[in-house]
Parts: C-alpha cells; sequence; structure tokens
C-alpha cells in the first residue's frame, strides 16, 4: 500500500512541477532557516553545561545601592578567602582574575598573545577542565607555575615536550609550565588558555589584590563557588553574605555593599553581569524561525487547496472505485511528504552552505552533525513530521470528502474546496509576519545608524589608539616626542580608556566639606593634560588640567555637577573633593559626552591625571595622508617597545563593538525578512497562475468586450491590495509594541514614526505587486481567440 501511495504521488508531483517547484523551493528556505536557528539557540543554551554539578555551581557578585544599583560581576579580594574560612556552606572557594590579552614569550624570537587568569588551586576542582598532562594535586599551588591548553601547547611547542619549559609574560612575571589543560570546548565563558596561581597575581598586579582592601574591586576579580548539596543559595544570601558585609563594613558602607549569587546557568544570559546576551533574544530567533516554517506551509496549504478544484474528476473516480476517505487523504499525506522530504534534504545543504557566514557573522564555532547530534536528528525528524501534517491535513481533508457525483459532473465549486476565504486569511497572516520583519529591519537599522552617527560630544574620527605595554615615564615621553615629530600626527595623548568605553570603573565620592560621602558613585577617567583637546571635549566652567601627576587635580562632567545639587557649574571650581580616596581639587567643568553606549545615560563622570595607569596612547591623524602616518607609528612604536606585539585600532571601530551583538541582530533579520517576502511572492505567484488558469474564458470574453490590459491587471491585483492592506493593519500595531520593546534597553534612542511604517508598505506592496504583475500580465496579453477557441 505504501509502495502504491508514493508511486502515484511521485506521479503526479512530476506532472504538476510548478506546483512542486514553489513548495519546494518555499519548504527549504523556511526549514533551512528554522535548522541554523535551533542550532544557534541549542549552542548557547549548552553554554557551560558539561561541569560537573553545574547546578551547585554560582558565582558571587557585587550590587552597589546608591542613587541606583550597580551590578559588578568583580567582588573585593578578601572576600574570597572571608567565605572559605568563616562559613562551612560551600566544598570549595576559587577565586580568579582573568586579565585581558597579554604577551607571552617563548623565546626572543617566539611571541604570542594569549588571555591569562591567575586561579585558586580550587578553581580546576569547581569546573572541569582536565589536565591531560601534570599532577591535578599540586595544580596552580606551586609559585611562578603555569597551566597551558593543548591548543598553546602544540602551536608554540610542536612535538617538544612543553613540561618544565619558561614562559615570560609582559616581561615582568616569568613561569614554568607544569600542566597541560585539555583544550575549553567551545560552548564556555571561560577562554583564558594559561593558567597561573593567584599568589603570582601580587607580582603582576599588585594593585588588584590589596590584602584588607574591602571598598575597591575590579569586575575581573571574581569568586565562584560550589555549595554543598544540602545547602541552598537563598539561605547563603539571606545569612550568610549579610554577615560578611556586617562583619567587614561599616554601617555606612554596608548600605552599600551587597553580594549575591548568580548560578553558572545565568552568566551567559545576563547582560547586567557582562553576558553574551539576554535569552529573551534566542527566543525571538526561535519564534523567527517559526514565523519562516509557518509562511511556507501557509505556501503548501493555499496552493493544494487552490489546486484541490483541479483534481476533483481524479477525486471521484476514486471514490466511485471503491477508494476509502482515509486512503485519499494518507495519499495526500503521502505527496506532502514526499515535498517535505525533498525540502528538508535541500534545506540541510543549503544550511551547511550558510554555515560559514553564521559563524563568521557571530564569531563562533557552530556545527550541523546531524548523526552525531541527537537533538538536532530529533528535531529534524520533528519538524519533517509536523511540516507534513501542518500542510498536508487540510487540503487532505478537503480532497478525501469530495462527493463523487458532483465531482464526476464537474460541479464543484470554490466553496467545495474551502473557497477563498481560508486563502486569504493564510496571505493575510503569511504577509502580516513580513511586515513585522521588515518593520524590525528598519527600526534596528534607523537606531543603528542614529546610535554610530550620533554626535557622541567628542571628536572620534582618524583617531588612532595604541596600547602601551610599559608606561615609564621615561618611555611614554619618548614615544610623545617621536610621534609628535611625524607630520601625518596633530594631537598625541595618554589615558587608561579612551573617552568612549566599556573599561571604565566607578568609586565613592565625597565633595567639599560634606560630612558624608554622595549618594551616588562616579566613573573615572585617567588621562594627561592633552586628553581635552584632542578629543575636542568643552571646559564650559574653569580650566584644563595642568601636565602633573603630583598635584590631584579633577575635571567634572555636567552631570556630576547636578547630581551635587549645585545651580551653577561655577560653584565647583576650585573646591576640594575626595574620589576613589584621593583628595583633589576640581578645577573644570566639561561639557557632558556619551563615555558609555546610546543603552546606558550620561553618568556623573571625573577626569584625572594619573600616569601610573596609562594603557593607552591616542593620535589624532591627518586622513589624506593615512598610509605613511600609520607606518611611521609602528616604526617609533617598535623602537619603544620592540618585545611587544604592536597592533592599532581607530577608536571609531571601538564604538562600534558597543553595537556588535545588534548588528549580528539586524543581519539575520535582514536575512529572515528577505526569505519571508521571497516566499511569501512565491506562494502570491502560485496563487496568480492559478487564478489566470480559472479566468482563462472569462479574460478572453472581457478583452473581445474592449477590456484594457490595465483593467484585467486590476482584476488579478484589486484582491491582494486588499488582503495586503489588512495584513499591515494586524502587523502594525504588533511591530509598533515589539520594537518599542527593544527599543527600551537605548536611553538614547529614535521614536519609530510614521515613516517607517510608511516604508514597510511600500516595500511591502511594490514587491508584492511586481510579483502579481509578473504573472498576471502574461495572462491579460494572451491572444483571446486562442483562450476562447480553446474554450
Amino acid at each position: 500500500m505504501l509502495s502504491n501511495y508514493v508511486t502515484i504521488a511521485w506521479r503526479k508531483l512530476k506532472r504538476h512541477k510548478a506546483y512542486t517547484l514553489i513548495n519546494v523551493v518555499s519548504l527549504s528556505l523556511g526549514i533551512a532557516c528554522a535548522i541554523l536557528i535551533f542550532t544557534l539557540v541549542d549552542y548557547h543554551l549548552s553554554f557551560d553545561t558539561f561541569h560537573a554539578n553545574q547546578d551547585r555551581i554560582y558565582r558571587i557578585y557585587t550590587e552597589l545601592h546608591r542613587e541606583k544599583v550597580v551590578y559588578s560581576t568583580g567582588v573585593p579580594n578578601p572576600l574570597g578567602d572571608a567565605f572559605r574560612n568563616g562559613y562551612d556552606v560551600a566544598d570549595k572557594v576559587g577565586r580568579i582574575a582573568f586579565l585581558p590579552k597579554r604577551v607571552v614569550s617563548v623565546s626572543p624570537e617566539k611571541k604570542f598573545e594569549a588571555e591569562l587568569a591567575f586561579a585558586d588551586p580550587e578553581f580546576l576542582d569547581i569546573f572541569n577542565f582536565p589536565l591531560l598532562k601534570g599532577n591535578p594535586q599540586s595544580a596552580l599551588r606551586e609559585r611562578n607555575t603555569a597551566l597551558i591548553t593543548d591548543r598553546i601547547a602544540r602551536h608554540y611547542f610542536g612535538n617538544e615536550d612543553p613540561i618544565g619549559k619558561l614562559l615570560h609574560i609582559d616581561e615582568s612575571l616569568v613561569v614554568r609550565v607544569t600542566g597541560i589543560l585539555q583544550n575549553p570546548p567551545a560552548t564556555t565563558d571561560f577562554r583564558s588558555e594559561i593558567y597561573i596561581p593567584y599568589s603570582n597575581l601580587q607580582e603582576h598586579s599588585p594593585w588588584m589584590v590589596e590584602k584588607d582592601w574591602w571598598l575597591g574591586f575590579n569586575k575581573e576579580m571574581q569568586c565562584f563557588i560550589r555549595l554543598r548539596p544540602e545547602v541552598s543559595p537563598a539561605m547563603v544570601e539571606s545569612s550568610v553574605l549579610p554577615a560578611i558585609v556586617n562583619k567587614y563594613y561599616d554601617k555606612e558602607n554596608a548600605e552599600f555593599f551587597h553580594f549575591k549569587l548568580q548560578p553558572l546557568s545565568d552568566v551567559h544570559f545576563n547582560p547586567s553581569l557582562r553576558g553574551y546576551t539576554d535569552k529573551k533574544n534566542l527566543w525571538t530567533f526561535a519564534l523567527i524561525g517559526l514565523f519562516l516554517v509557518v509562511t511556507a506551509c501557509v505556501n503548501f496549504v493555499n496552493l493544494a487547496t487552490a489546486q484541490a478544484l483541479g483534481r476533483s474528476r481524479e477525486i471521484g473516480v476514486r471514490k466511485a472505485l471503491g477508494s476509502q476517505r482515509g486512503a485519499l487523504f494518507w495519499q495526500f499525506i503521502t505527496e506532502t511528504a514526499l515535498i517535505t522530504g525533498f525540502a528538508l534534504i535541500i534545506a540541510l545543504v543549503l544550511a551547511y552552505l550558510a554555515l560559514p557566514f553564521v559563524n563568521q557573522w557571530f564569531d563562533i564555532e557552530l556545527v550541523l552533525n546531524p548523526l552525531g547530534d541527537g537533538y538536532l536528528l530529533a528535531f529534524l525528524l520533528a519538524l519533517l513530521l509536523i511540516v507534513t501534517f501542518c500542510s498536508g491535513a487540510y487540503p487532505g481533508l478537503i480532497l478525501a470528502r469530495f462527493q463523487p457525483v458532483l465531482a464526476l459532473k464537474g460541479k464543484l465549486s470554490q466553496q467545495s474546496v474551502g473557497g477563498f476565504s481560508l486563502r486569504k486569511g493564510l496571505v493575510v497572516g503569511q504577509f502580516a509576519i513580513s511586515q513585522l520583519l521588515i518593520v524590525g529591519t528598519l527600526v534596528v537599522t534607523s537606531q543603528l545608524r542614529y546610535s554610530q552617527q550620533a554626535d557622541m560630544g567628542f571628536r572620534k574620527d582618524a583617531i588612532v589608539i595604541l596600547p602601551i605595554p610599559d608606561n615609564k615615564k621615561a618611555k611614554i615621553s619618548t614615544l610623545k616626542a617621536q610621534l609628535s615629530e611625524q607630520s601625518g600626527v596633530q594631537d598625541v595623548t595618554f589615558f587608561d580608556s579612551p573617552p568612549a568605553s566599556e573599561a571604565i570603573g566607578s568609586t565613592t565620592f565625597r565633595f567639599d566639606s560634606r560630612p558624608k560621602e554622595e549618594s551616588f558613585n562616579i566613573s573615572v577617567k585617567s588621562a594627561d593634560h592633552q586628553y581635552i583637546p584632542t578629543f575636542k571635549i568643552p571646559i564650559l566652567a574653569g580650566r584644563n588640567l595642568n601636565p602633573s601627576d603630583t598635584i590631584r587635580e579633577y575635571l567634572l562632567n555636567e552631570t556630576a555637577v547636578k547630581a551635587l545639587g549645585l545651580a551653577s557649574l561655577h560653584e565647583v571650581i576650585g573646591k576640594n573633593a575626595i574620589i576613589n580616596n584621593q583628595p583633589g581639587t576640581i578645577v573644570g567643568v566639561m561639557r557632558d559626552f556619551h563615555f558609555k553606549s546610546f543603552r546606558a545615560a550620561i553618568d556623573p563622570l571625573c577626569i584625572t591625571t594619573k600616569g601610573e595607569v596609562y594603557n593607552s596612547c591616542g593620535i589624532k591623524v591627518n586622513p589624506a595622508n593615512l598610509g605613511p602616518t600609520l607606518a611611521g607609528l609602528e616604526k617609533s612604536w617598535k623602537a619603544i617597545y620592540p618585545s611587544f606585539i604592536y597592533k592599532y585600532r581607530f577608536l571609531d571601530e571601538e564604538i562600534e563593538r558597543f553595537y556588535k551583538l545588534d548588528n549580528m541582530l539586524l543581519r539575520l533579520i535582514q536575512l529572515f525578512a528577505g526569505i519571508a517576502i521571497f516566499v511569501g511572492c512565491l506562494g502570491l505567484y502560485g496563487l496568480v497562475s492559478f487564478m489566470a488558469a480559472q479566468k482563462t474564458k472569462e479574460i478572453g470574453v472581457r478583452k473581445v468586450l474592449g477590456a484594457s490590459t490595465s483593467s484585467i491587471l486590476w482584476l488579478f491585483g484589486r484582491e491582494f491590495i486588499r488582503l495586503l492592506l489588512i495584513a499591515f493593519v494586524l502587523a502594525a500595531p504588533l511591530a509598533w509594541w515589539v520594537m518599542n520593546k527593544w527599543l527600551t534597553s537605548f536611553v538614547y534612542r529614535i521614536e519609530p514614526g510614521a515613516g517607517i511604517f510608511g516604508l514597510t508598505m511600500l516595500i511591502t506592496f511594490t514587491v508584492a505587486l511586481l510579483t502579481v504583475s509578473f504573472r498576471s500580465v502574461k495572462a491579460a496579453l494572451t491572444n483571446p481567440i486562442k483562450t476562447l477557441r480553446a474554450e
């Protein structure tokens, strides 16, 4: 029986090639997108799920309760020891300090950059990063040792055994390799490739590990714990962590400092704590994938029900010869399954071809392996069954219920096959989805263009940023002198972070003779006196900083002055301030500028000179002579820092990184919107083709009676214009609500006005009318003599 179904189905599909092609193409595109989205969602949901007892692993994070709550992944250095030694609620406590890429030398000729981590030995007990070589019992316990990943071992030591070899880090620390770690999987947020004992952090970055300093912390200084099986996180948050705060902080600071637990499963999905993305984005992608599959299924149902009238005599004959409803239903389901099966195979090929581009866009390592991935295989089988029954069930039921007498006499009407009402509803739903995606594309594009092109309050064009690996005063002075002599260089400044940067901390602020610290924290940037003129930040009151590190001076922004409750900017000039426990004098007020992304409000900010923390150099260059200037910068830099790796970046590229994830989202929405429109147009083309076939005689009669070509085109177009208008009326409110929800993550944002919705209508109507016209023009230009003679 099944072989008979398949044979008949294959013959039908070969006979109706256009019908088969439209369905296969639309289904394959929708399924390919669904496969890629499933793989992407599954990839992110699997982050750090490979650790044993991962449901008991937590990160302690900091909440600062001042004027508003500020979150940080970092904790004060002494917290780890206090938690470990004072309370018996965790079986393992491990501190770790993540450092960005550092220069590592295997030999004078062989250098590379790698991300470092200074970690307690317990870190390897908490997390599943197994050793391939070395002693797990002594790992990270002996000072001046290191664990490296297998990738580094193979790449930089080749066939040599790296155990016992020396690594020189930033010319300030020498460590001996004592173990090789298995390469971490792609699905982990712990990307460090060199682990050094936490006790060595004192030599490398002493400012991070002041032993009894409870008021300072860094976002990279983190503490992970593995709770005992019988201990609940709620109990730790309600009793243990408040007890630590009350023990080590005075009453005033105890009101500000709060420590909480973050589950390991939340680390990847909490943007407030530097997570990669919000889970809502994954569900948005999943919903878009569902929309695309539904859009393809709508095409199938529309075309199948439209074609059903043409198969009425076939169904009548089958019923007259004794075929039952069930047999006819499963015959149509078999046809649907064949189409879906072909579409699934093509979709897998398309997904494989698209995978490198997706990996490049997202900087990830997705892999498609249906035979080796049980979840993906189950998803594909489920998709095959669901699409087959969703697409084929309704048309199958329509065909199976035909009355054989009417079918054989050819007296079935459109109402017998569901009429136009169902197909109208499906077309409306299909184009409502397309319009929703178009609005999303236009809004995201407009917001990102606004964020990247709006005035941020400082000069950002043609600014080259160079790293400063050694900020000794003599070297900085020599570098500045050499850079300033170059003809293409206009300004040179040294600082710890550029005007707009994610790498900025905040601290306490005490103003003038006020008895208490202010209720708000203030962000601090350290820079020399050339910072303000280089970036053209206007001074509204007072003066710029003097070129001195010994006399502490502060520049405040307008927001800081307003937060102090002062009526005039000039009231702060000459007043004393204690910022980050360093007393100084406020000498000027600068205009507010965006020192974070447009997602964040402009907070209180100060700038002060502090040469020992300068790690970057900003150079305003002449863009007209960029090539030789960049070559000159490299030559001067290498003359001062010959042992380090040279690399530069432009400030405007740094600002674009704020919106890296949004740009990825935009590319995907653009792609999905294009596919949704294309699939919808395939469906429209099929329906218009069916209408043209049904109205052949009517068109011939109209033309004989003098109807113009435009009136014939209007005969086809008016119905679809009405449907597109209904789709827009349904899609516009939902699109407005969804995009306003997305825009709430930006403090400074556009307002999606009528222009965006008008452009959406124009795009949809233009594409749809071109599709309808392409087929209807052929029908309108057909010689009526031929059509009437055929009738």
